[in-house]
């Protein structure tokens, strides 16, 4: 299962990569010293609907996958962390050190998400540009497009190197930052939302050939809201009122579309038909269900899990319920999940017949959302570990000599997190992006923010969610509630760095990099600052 892995993460990235079929390689776009030619090669994109499919296909790799970008989203916050169980997961350090805040700048992680997402805004440049003659449908989607890329290598770096396609390989590319570089992104925005199609939820969702799988007008306005939240961490200052109802209009516009809240939270990451679904990507969902399980999790699998992921035992108790267990009936809320103590009926979820046709038995008696304390084989019987000893997930990471610890852990230390389900399919291609609660939730973060009060909307939700309702709503309830709603989906990092509480300290970060201001930005990667001289390296590094 190590080499499968490996392999799955490595076959979906190099696919995504070399689709973008990119005429310049590396992410600032730069040639090398020796090369004389004083114009560009570039005469424009031949097909540009094929090349469009290209950076689509690209994201599969950069959203698939556990390292990289998701790492530097989750790892590095209060939500996920990696511990060395044995030898297995020390990689030279290289998941302690996002947890930490202990990062350098060649981190690989780092470096691979500066490049992909800069590889996605120059490929949609291309695909632009007047030599490509794309067509008004075509222009909206690349220009989403571009806009996604450079909105997370703003996020993530806090400036952005921008080339035209059709100017001189010589040329270093400008670097763009804050406000030029929100109104740079809100541009290409106005134009997707103007030529990008109506899509209401439901249609095709379920497929990878979905146009869910696409951008339509919701993801555009959804990602345009995402934009004005964050603003004013990019420009200074305080969130501008006029902003937030812009965020508020453009959630209602969404909602018009026909989007709305599921009520059963764990059918939101199936396969099928919904209504939050604004956005989802056509790539596995197999490192969101195994890097987190144990090898013996799934014993009707052979290899079972990886055993790698894990969460923090305070963000676990941000849900409703007892704190140290989460079986059926325990008094949590519906997001929190459940651990299953029963065995599985004959024949439910397609009994062991693999349905999906990936491989991998569907029915595994596998739990949803947090998974604490005992687990259990398909037939109801405790499981064990490795060495014989019961499978209990624990809340605390501990060396062998029970000292709090990054390293030396045991397989069963830390509560997995499990929001897709290998009983229905170990890599079933359907990844959500953007969803509907999240943009309801960004509305009432707006709405809270222009000094309104989103406590009765907040509620809904809650109810659907099998939680007490709140009294009144403060600053932390919304980021609590966020983070409740929306783990393992991308936006811990973005979340708390909005609400000032990326740099605050958690347990097993380092004590030297609490309150560090400057890790709210990455390292530009070292390669990128020799390559292209416009870049300044962030401050604290």
């Amino acid at each position: 299962m190590k080499y499968l892995k490996q392999h799955f993460k490595t076959s979906r990235f190099l696919v995504g990569v070399l689709s973008l079929g990119l005429a310049i390689s590396c992410t600032d776009l730069e040639i090398e010293e020796t090369d004389s030619r004083q114009s560009p090669d570039f005469q424009g994109v031949g097909d540009v609907d094929l090349f469009i499919d290209g950076i689509y296909n690209s994201l599969n790799g950069i959203i698939g996958n556990q390292a990289d970008f998701f790492a530097l989203s989750e790892v590095t916050t209060d939500a996920a962390l990696v511990p060395t169980r044995g030898s297995d997961w020390g990689d030279n350090g290289i998941w302690r050190q996002l947890h930490q805040h202990d990062w350098r700048t060649d981190h690989q992680y780092i470096t691979n998400t500066f490049n992909q997402w800069n590889q996605t805004q120059f490929a949609a440049s291309q695909a632009l540009s007047d030599l490509s003659s794309p067509n008004e449908v075509q222009r909206a989607q690349a220009s989403f497009l571009r806009a996604l890329g450079v909105f997370f290598v703003l996020d993530n770096f806090g400036q952005v190197p921008i080339r035209d396609p059709e100017a001189s390989l010589l040329d270093n590319p400008e670097v763009i930052t804050g406000q030029e570089a929100v109104d740079y992104i809100i541009s290409d925005l106005n134009t997707a939302i103007a030529g990008l199609p109506t899509l209401g939820p439901g249609s095709g969702v379920g497929t990878a050939t979905s146009d869910h799988a696409r951008a339509s007008k919701a993801a555009a306005r959804y990602l345009l809201a995402k934009v004005l939240l964050n603003k004013h961490i990019y420009v200074g200052g305080e969130p501008a009122t006029a902003d937030m109802q812009q965020i508020i209009e453009l959630v209602d516009a969404i909602d018009a579309d026909g989007y709305g809240i599921e009520d059963d939270y764990f059918d939101i990451f199936r396969n099928e038909l919904d209504d939050e679904t604004i956005w989802f990507i056509p790539t596995s969902v197999g490192n969101r269900i195994w890097n987190g399980l144990h090898y013996n999790s799934a014993p009707e699998i052979a290899g079972g899990g990886w055993n790698g992921f894990a969460t923090l035992a305070e963000y676990y108790d941000m849900f409703e319920g007892d704190p140290n267990v989460n079986t059926p009936g325990s008094g949590q809320e519906e997001r929190r999940g459940f651990v299953p103590t029963e065995g599985l009926a004959a024949g439910s979820f397609e009994g062991s017949s693999d349905s999906n046709d990936d491989g991998f038995a569907d029915g595994s008696n596998i739990g949803f959302g947090f998974l604490v304390g005992q687990q259990y084989d398909y037939d109801g019987t405790p499981l064990n570990d490795r060495g014989g000893n019961p499978l209990t997930f624990k809340r605390q990471f501990t060396d062998g000599n029970g000292n709090v610890s990054l390293i030396n852990n045991s397989e069963t230390t830390g509560i997995r997190v499990q929001k897709y389900n290998a009983r229905y399919g170990g890599f079933v291609e359907h990844e959500i992006f953007f969803r509907y609660s999240d943009a309801y939730l960004m509305k009432a973060e707006a709405m809270f923010r222009a000094g309104q009060d989103p406590t009765a909307m907040m509620n809904v939700l809650r109810g659907l969610r099998e939680a007490t309702p709140f009294t009144s709503v403060t600053e932390q309830d919304i980021l609590d509630e966020r983070g409740r709603e929306l783990y393992a989906e991308f936006w811990r990092r973005n979340d708390m760095i909005r609400f000032g509480q990326y740099t605050r300290g958690w347990e097993l970060k380092a004590d030297s990099q609490i309150g560090n201001e400057n890790r709210n930005l990455f390292p530009i990667p070292a390669s990128q600052i020799i390559l292209n001289p416009n870049l300044t390296q962030n401050p604290g590094y």
